[in-house]
């Protein structure tokens, strides 16, 4: 029963990211939450199992985003090449971070993001351009920022990448494109320190440090075969209908996180 629950996670997460074009990590981490404390497993861990099982599952559907892209030509190698040394750090310290925080404190600040992404996906907002080109300093900062950011909350890192590459004149399909390869250094980081920081823990069995194995395995199978359905329904569905439905669900999410843990 379990396990269909993880293989249904990953046909939905697949099928989201081929529509929308964002990475699985945002339904992935609340709904393994839910799914962990179904399963009596230990509430100063879960949280954080939720995130680390959610990169690892990234590092594998990112390698079929990036290919894809990558034929297309639409990935700018030398922007990314920029970006990753920031990324890599800021991952690293993102997840330590995340280990300072309780469990119930994680799931707050995941119900403040979905939240702000929700109201961004309901009312379209996209920053304008700015006037000039990227440092390579600021470059470095911002990968800092956005593997700290992702690996706390378990994500791609295209939320947050996509529009500050937008800003900084990237165009969409070449924005979109880049934030997806970088998605792969923040997911690989995120999860090997993961593993690494959760060795010594007394975790569920099937762990690989705070990774779930079950779920890790069953969301991977799933998502990579509906990614492509998603992406196919995205040129026939009405996309400005799907996205308000979209940030329905992640504001129900985000006020469920929010609330229950403010009470508790």
């Amino acid at each position: 029963m379990v396990i269909a629950l993880y293989l249904a996670l990953g046909a939905f997460a697949g099928l989201v990211a081929g529509l929308f074009g964002i990475g699985g990590g945002l339904i992935i981490v609340p709904v393994l939450i839910f799914s962990f404390e179904a399963q009596g497993m230990p509430v100063e861990y879960l949280t954080h199992m939720a995130v680390a099982t959610s990169l690892a599952t990234i590092v594998i559907t990112s390698m079929s985003s990036v290919r894809a892209h990558h034929a297309k030509g639409a990935v700018d190698w030398p922007l990314f090449r920029s970006l990753t040394l920031g990324i890599l750090v800021g991952a690293m310290l993102g997840v330590n971070t995340a280990m300072l925080l309780p469990g119930h404190v994680l799931q707050m600040i995941f119900g403040v993001f979905a939240l702000l992404v929700a109201l961004q996906m309901a009312f379209s907002l996209h920053p304008k351009q700015s006037g000039e080109a990227p440092t390579g300093i600021e470059l470095k900062c911002a990968g800092g920022v956005i593997g700290w950011a992702s690996s706390i909350f378990g994500i791609g890192g295209g939320t947050l990448s996509v529009p500050y590459l937008t800003w900084r004149r990237q165009e969409m399909r070449r924005a979109v494109a880049t934030s997806a390869a970088c998605g792969l250094p923040i997911a690989v980081m995120g999860a090997l320190t993961n593993v690494w920081v959760g060795l010594d823990k007394p975790l569920p069995e099937w762990s690989l440090g705070y990774v779930y194995l079950p779920a890790f395995l069953g969301i991977v199978i799933s998502s990579s075969l509906f990614a492509g359905v998603g992406a196919r329904l995205a040129h026939k569905l009405p996309q400005s209908v799907l996205k308000k439905c979209f940030a329905a669900f992640l504001f129900v999410i985000a006020i469920r996180f929010l609330v229950v843990n403010w009470v508790l």
